[in-house]
Parts: C-alpha cells; structure tokens; sequence
C-alpha cells in the first residue's frame, strides 16, 4: 500500500509538472514575440489576449482598428511580422507619423487564454486580419457570412505594401512606407464639412490642457499673486472641462494645491532655500498618467509649428463656454480673462486676448452672450492671424486659417450680403450659431469620449493599468493552478518520503 501511494503521489507530481511546462512554453513564446523575437527591438502592434482585448479596443480614439489573428508556431505569420510592423510604426505608439488613425492590434489564437476569443471572430486560417471601427469589435463578433458588417476581412495584403495600399483605400489617404513624422501630405483629408470630425478633438483638449499646465509649472508663474486666478480656473476646469479625465485630475491638483504652493509661497532669491515643486505634473497628471500621448489628431496641422497646442486651446474655450449656466457666465469670463491675462506665455497672444476682453460688452447675463462673444473674437483672431501669415509665408495651406462656421459646415448660420474687395461678407443668423457652436462644442465633442479609468468592481483594476501592460504576459488560470497543484503534491510527496526513511531507520534500530 505504501508502495502504491508512493507511485500515484510521483505520477501526479510529473503529469502536472509537464502540464505546467507546456503551457510556460507557450507563455515564452508569447512574450518573445511580444520583445521583437529576440531582436532587442518592441514591437509597434500591441499584443492583445482575452484579457485586455475589449478595454483596449473600446478605448482607442483611432478611427479604425486592425486585428491580426495568428498563431506563434506558424511559419508564415512569422514571416509576415516585419510586414505588419513596417505599417504599425506609421500609425502606433507616441512617436507615430500619423497617429490616431489605425490601432494596429494582434492576438495569439495558440494561447489556450485567446481560444474563445478567435471562435468569436470566425478565425480558420493564419495569419487573418480584421478591420473596422475599435469599438465593434467589443460589440459582437464576426462571421464570414454576417452581411452588411463593419468589420471587414483584409484578404489581399501578404505584404506591407498591399496593407498599406488597402489602407489607403479605405481611409481615402495616399500613405507611404517611407512616411516621417509630421509629412502630412498622406494624412487623412481634412474635411471642414463634416462635423463628426470634432468628436476626435476630446484627445486633443486633454493633450492642449496637459501641455498647458507643464507650461504654468516650468515658467514657475505661479506666486502669492497669480495663486487666485489659478485656483478660479482650476474650479471651473473641474466642473465644467469636457474630459472627465481632466476634471478628476484637476481636483486632486487642487486638493493638494496649498501644500505644493503655499500662501506664503515665493521664487525670490531670498526664499531661495524652498524650491519650486518639481515634477509636479508627473505627481499629479492633470488628464491621467497617459497624457500627454505626445501628437495631435483633429488639431494635427502639417508641421509641428502649426496648429496644435493653440487649436486645442481654442477648443478647450469654446467647450468651456457651453457648458455654463447663465448665472455663470460673467463669472467665466472673469476667470478665462485672469488665467490668460497671467499664465500665457506668448506675449502678443497675451496682449491681443486682452485687449478683446477690455472692449467685450460686460457684463455677460446670458450662456449665449459669451458663447457668442468667443465666438466673434475666435473670427477675429483668425481674421488678423490670416493677414499676418500671409505677409510673412507662415501659412499651413493644407489646413488654412478661415470665418468660422463654413457655409458647409452650418447653411442656416450665415448667407452673403454684399462684397469688398472681392470677399464677400457674411451677415450672421446669430441664433442659429449658438444653436450650432452648443451642439459642436457640446454634445459633438464628447460623443465619442470614452472615460478609461472606470473600475472593474470584480477585479479592482482599471483600464489604464489594463493598457500600460498591453504588451505584458496574462498567466492562463489552468497553469496557475496546475502550478499550485503541483507544489502541493510535491510536499505531500516530500512528507510521505521523509516518513518512510524515519520508519526503516525505527526498523534497523531495532
């Protein structure tokens, strides 16, 4: 009997060790892929599993997402790799050439974890790629059969030029292999007619706000003068920014506000000995720790000196405007005037805004009286900026400066009543554009905004913790609990061998 035991407790100890090696094997593999196949090199796809596949895809602000279904052992997927990394650089990671685009993704149909996951997708051959808006593929699966789909097989593109050639067709864009950053010749067309275009200017108001308060950090403008009209913009950040991203991380910066600069706070040489809050914006991510994501995407202009930073800020205004009540409007006003009036940096900017804001018809009773009034002054600005540019050859001809809203954009906001000079002026239906800016401004913006902190209440982890490790290994839970199997087994094998030597010592003894 004790024989017996000795051989069941050994076999089951080796069937579970072999079970447990497999599937690390399998895991290897995986991360290896992962880490460019031992290159050195990191992959631009992200690496997606069971997991993270839906909170990573629902995330995305690209307009479309690519999933590559493969399996680690297949030769031919990994001779197609370098194929698909050469297009994944064009649209992935912080230094993309055209970024918010295409989420290029793939998945490990060999890992045992992703199993249901490529039965949901209809996956019977390696490599097989999926297109279609990153959010569909949360929603439902795909079958070859489904008709009048959004996600689309990619059939014809074994090479990185074939991908990118249907790529291009579907995005109507002229994408190139040899593309750098910031060449926006091939970027997508800039459509000024369509306004479900500002619905992927959310990303850029998060990114505009994030640089903005680095610029009020590393100028060091904040002393015991300008501590008011921070704290003021900072309250109506918090109740009234567009990204909930930026309203949870302005309140935790105005929560430790007083211990980062006190009331008695000073930069002088004489107070020399406290030194200015250092990596305060690392601390205290005003947007969330994956902002800023380092480029543009509604607001990318063709170069990196134009639009950006400045066409966010815009934004970030307009939205601000419309979300008020009109006991809050004068309020606002005061606010934005104070913050710009100390904490911009560009003194011409600085002065212009000013002197708008001097000759502005206060006080402002009515949400439509300021939202209108930023609206004339944004016309303005852009009417002298186009002047300026002009003169001096500054300006972005595939993304030029114009009166705003186009014809095109809101018939019934404007009609043409007489001409000077061979440009026609507008007269303005003044109803129907605060009708169209609180639309555009306010529900449009936000439509497609996805809040990525929300807590998984049966896991506690959120999402952004879920996409910083994309690329990490998920341990499947067979495995995980083979290992523990294992370990148990091994111990009761360890006891009963230790017994067993006790009693034949007892035995000679005697």
């Amino acid at each position: 009997m004790p024989s017996f035991i000795y051989h069941t407790l050994l076999f089951l100890f080796l069937l579970l060790f072999f079970e447990t090696s497999a599937a690390a094997v399998g895991l290897q593999r995986s991360l290896f892929r992962s880490l460019g196949e031992g290159t050195g090199l990191p992959d631009y796809a992200v690496d997606l599993n069971s997991s993270t596949f839906d909170s990573i895809l629902k995330e995305s602000p690209a307009s479309f997402a690519i999933v590559e279904f493969f399996a680690h052992w297949c030769p031919a997927c990994r001779n197609y790799k370098p194929h698909y990394e050469k297009v994944a650089r064009l649209f992935n990671g912080p230094n993309a050439v055209h970024p918010g685009i295409i989420l290029m993704t793939r998945v490990d149909c060999a890992m045992k974890v992703n199993t249901n996951l490529c039965e949901k997708f209809s996956v019977g051959r390696y490599p097989m790629l999926l297109c279609g808006p990153p959010h569909k593929f949360t929603s439902a699966g795909w079958d070859p059969k489904q008709e009048k789909s959004e996600i689309m097989s990619i059939d014809n593109a074994r090479t990185a030029e074939q991908l990118l050639n249907w790529i291009n067709k579907i995005t109507e864009s002229s994408f190139s292999l040899d593309d750098e950053k910031y060449d926006n010749g091939s970027t997508l067309p800039w459509n000024a007619t369509d306004p479900e275009q500002i619905a992927r200017a959310i990303y850029d108001v998060e990114e505009a706000t994030s640089q903005l308060f680095d610029i009020i950090t590393d100028s060091k403008r904040i002393t015991k003068e300008t501590r008011a009209p921070l704290i003021k913009f900072f309250q109506l950040l918090i109740a009234h920014h567009p990204s909930k991203r930026c309203r949870r991380g302005t309140a935790e910066i105005l929560v430790n506000f007083d211990e980062m600069w006190p009331l008695d706070y000073s930069i002088s040489p004489q107070n020399a000995s406290r030194s200015y809050p250092r990596d305060v914006n690392k601390t205290f991510p005003i947007c969330g720790k994956d902002v800023p994501r380092g480029y543009w995407i509604f607001c990318r202009g063709s170069s990196n000196e134009t639009r950006g930073y400045s066409c966010g800020l815009w934004i970030l205004l307009h939205s601000l405007s419309v979300r008020i009540g009109d006991g809050e409007a004068q309020l606002t006003f005061t606010v934005i005037h104070d913050f710009v009036y100390n904490f911009f940096i560009c003194e011409e900017c600085r002065r212009h805004f000013h002197e708008m804001c001097s000759s502005a018809p206060v006080p402002f009773n009515t949400t439509r009286a300021l939202v209108l009034w930023l609206w004339r002054s944004h016309n303005n600005v852009n009417e002298r900026l186009m002047r300026e540019e002009k003169e001096s050859g500054t300006e972005d001809h595939r993304y030029p400066k114009m009166i705003w809203p186009p014809k095109d954009l809101c018939p019934s906001c404007s009609f043409s009543s007489s001409s000077k000079a061979g440009h026609a002026i507008l007269d303005w239906n003044e109803d129907e554009v605060f009708k169209f800016i609180t639309n555009y401004y306010g529900s449009l913006l936000v439509s497609a905004y996805k809040d990525d902190t929300i807590i998984n209440r049966r896991t506690n982890q959120s999402v952004d913790d879920v996409i910083t490790t994309a690329h990490a290994v998920a341990v499947p839970v067979g495995a995980a609990l083979a290992i523990a199997v294992a370990s148990c087994a091994f111990g009761a094998l360890a006891y009963f061998w230790r017994t067993q030597q006790k009693n034949r010592k007892r035995k000679s003894t005697n």
